[in-house]
């Protein structure tokens, strides 16, 4: 099910930063309920998560970017970047 492995990070004072895995469960776990097409991501730890191969990357980096904006996790601006290993 979980067949994509992908690394998350975010600038902190000009360098890439993994995600704080508390982020990660956070977005994971409101879209259990919400958006169905992200039900198979897997927080595995700070900066890591899997995910399942019909989960579309270009669309998890947006959610994922705009719930993280919404809970102050990123500051106004801050980029995601999200790399498939």
């Amino acid at each position: 099910m979980f067949s994509r492995r992908i690394r998350v990070e975010y600038p902190l004072e000009g360098q890439p930063t993994p995600c704080p895995v508390k982020w990660l469960d956070s977005f994971s776990m409101r879209n259990f309920t919400n958006y169905s097409v992200f039900d198979d991501t897997l927080p595995i730890a700070d900066g890591i998560i899997e995910i399942g191969s019909q989960v579309p990357l270009g669309q998890l980096k947006t959610a994922m970017e705009e719930w993280f904006h919404k809970k102050s996790y990123l500051p106004a601006g801050a980029i995601l970047t999200l790399t498939e290993s």
